[in-house]
């Protein structure tokens, strides 16, 4: 991009969830207008779009029609179609590009790409079969956990391992779902004491902003709570820093990344995965910093300057999953709304399933552990309803 895009350009962003709607509203805020690709007519981003393309990504008018309009484009999140970014690439900004897409993508080859510029990450085998995963675990050892390469996400497309006894099931549950060229990784378990992460923006000129260092707690493989920022020593927090900012330098990214990270108990640092896009961790920078997420990605995408990442307050930010969006829309809805520094966030989903993301509350404090307390109290009101 030779210089920025102005106000009223039109940019495109590839998939409708929320990630989708909220690069929405931080884009239309700056002056710009929307284009929303999404196979499903119902995905939020289409409401806060000035102009949807509600088909499948396969679709050549579709793609066509949506070139014609834009004049960059991001996506909301890393299983969009690689080939589809790259098509787009020729015509346009595409940030981050299709390169960086097919890297992240797939789990053995990010984790290979990692590994090959010296980053550190768990042991790892690669299986192109599911006959393939006993002699796999035995090599690897165990416990150790199983993934879909492509695809998964949530929780979704993986098994735990155990012991021997756990891979019979595992490889039936593998050959239940294969298709042609269909492949799995599978990571030595990690015993860690936190999960971290750390969001980076970085331009087409190599600047970079790092936002403070996030704990995140999962409940079966879905996001819970991130405190912001962690409470970690500052040696592990700038440790944690330097990690994320070397891989997106090594994979030359331009856009908002997520480096997810363990926390081994010796107090090593182990990268988890890469999200090549805004993430659930960092929902609490809507409302907990001068600049959000989203509006990062705005303005990596149109070539203004990066924002500052400075924190106004400590947050802990709690996703709203299933059912809890009624309730939170509810009692506990109406209970929220009266605590100091409590901000609800609905997606606007129509329908509700279980372990799907619903919505957020982000808790602001003057310190870290009221807010802390605050949302670990709002969980165990939210159990209590369910």
């Amino acid at each position: 991009m030779t210089e920025p895009l102005k106000p009223g350009a039109m940019v495109g962003v590839l998939g409708g969830g929320q990630l989708g709607a909220m690069f929405a509203q931080a884009a239309r805020r700056l002056g710009y207008r929307v284009a929303v690709w999404d196979p499903d007519p119902d995905a939020p981003a289409h409401r806060a779009a000035d102009h949807s393309v509600a088909a499948s990504f396969s679709d050549p008018s579709a793609r066509d029609a949506f070139s014609r309009a834009v004049q960059a484009v991001t996506f909301e999140w890393e299983n969009v179609p690689a080939d589809l970014c790259d098509w787009l690439e020729q015509r346009h900004p595409v940030r981050p590009g299709s390169e960086v897409l097919r890297i992240i993508q797939d789990r053995i080859v990010q984790k290979q790409f990692l590994q090959s510029r010296g980053l550190p990450v768990p042991s790892f085998a690669a299986v192109t079969a599911p006959d393939a995963l006993a002699e796999a675990a035995e090599r690897l050892g165990l416990p150790a956990l199983c993934k879909t390469a492509t695809a998964g996400y949530d929780g979704k497309g993986q098994w735990m391992i155990r012991r021997a006894a756990d891979a019979g099931p595992v490889i039936e549950a593998l050959r239940g779902g294969t298709r042609p060229g269909m492949r799995w990784i599978l990571e030595t378990f990690v015993e860690f004491d936190r999960e971290l992460s750390v969001l980076i923006v970085r331009s087409d000129a190599g600047d970079c902003r790092t936002y403070p260092v996030v704990e995140n707690r999962h409940d079966q493989g879905i996001l819970r709570v991130t405190l912001a920022p962690a409470s970690v020593p500052v040696s592990v927090a700038q440790q944690a820093a330097d990690l994320a900012v070397s891989a997106v330098a090594a994979l030359d990214g331009v856009g908002v990344f997520c480096v997810e990270l363990f926390q081994r108990r010796d107090g090593a640092l182990l990268i988890n995965e890469i999200a090549p896009r805004p993430h659930n961790s960092g929902h609490y920078t809507l409302d907990a910093c001068s600049c959000s997420q989203f509006e990062q990605q705005v303005r990596v995408l149109c070539g203004l300057p990066l924002g500052e990442v400075r924190m106004l307050s400590p947050a802990a930010m709690v996703n709203l999953i299933g059912e809890e969006a009624r309730g939170a829309t509810a009692d506990v809805g109406s209970s929220v709304l009266f605590i100091p520094g409590a901000v609800l966030h609905l997606y606007g989903k129509r329908v509700v399933r279980a372990g799907r993301k619903m919505g957020h509350v982000t808790f602001l404090a003057e310190r870290g552990d009221i807010a802390a307390e605050r949302a670990a109290e709002f969980i165990k009101r939210l159990s209590s309803e369910s």
